[in-house]
């Protein structure tokens, strides 16, 4: 099978409701934007709870719970406490409902985001899980507030703006969770012409 060109992969971005509310929308679509990336679907929906939990456990499924979940343990263990939970799976459920109320606790904009390495430039732009560690200019570093110590003391997920996919295989599972093949747009871009031809022949056309 013939190898897709670099310029094609796609990643899911969802902008969740702390990032609709605080309306960030354009700025975050800008972020996205500016860098050269082409936005190929995007809706705007309120997600029910089980999808949300679809969208978390799906891709990862039991090993995705064990692995946050020890995380998790090794996080209160760092600050000399104890898990609450017998497991790491517990521990990992515990997490995915969490981030599920989250979720789905108001309206959302889930956009599909395609160009050169476009899992790692959304991820790069987007930022680190918690806002008060993320490196000034990401859209979380310059736009957020929260950090693990309140989500943890206030029980709840990290409130973070933005879902990005962490890797390629992860869109792939991503997106037909949230989006059907014909929403899918498949359009020129006239910044691909200097973004991605090969001999800049575009211009003096």
């Amino acid at each position: 099978m013939e190898a897709q060109h670099p310029s094609k992969e796609r990643t899911l971005v969802i902008i969740k409701p702390d990032g609709v509310q605080r309306s960030l929308i354009g700025e975050i679509i800008k972020r996205y934007e500016q860098v050269g990336l082409k936005l190929v679907a995007m809706k705007m929906l309120i997600p029910t709870e089980e999808m949300a939990t679809r969208h978390y456990y799906e891709v990862g499924g039991d090993a995705w719970l064990e692995e946050v979940g020890r995380k998790a343990a090794a996080s209160y263990e760092k600050k000399g406490l104890k898990s609450p939970y017998a497991t790491f799976k517990d521990n990992g459920i515990a997490i995915m409902k969490a981030n599920a109320k989250y979720l789905s606790a108001g309206p959302v904009i889930a956009m599909i985001w395609q160009g050169n390495q476009a899992v790692g430039l959304v991820r790069k732009l987007t930022g680190g899980t918690e806002p008060l560690s993320s490196d000034t200019g990401t859209i979380r570093g310059d736009y957020a507030i929260d950090t693990y110590q309140m989500a943890d003391f206030d029980q709840r997920s990290i409130r973070n703006l933005i879902h990005a996919s962490g890797l390629v295989e992860e869109a792939e599972k991503e997106i037909p969770l949230w989006f059907e093949k014909k929403d899918i747009l498949d359009y020129n871009h006239i910044q691909e012409k200097i973004l991605y031809d090969v001999n800049l022949d575009g211009i003096l056309e």
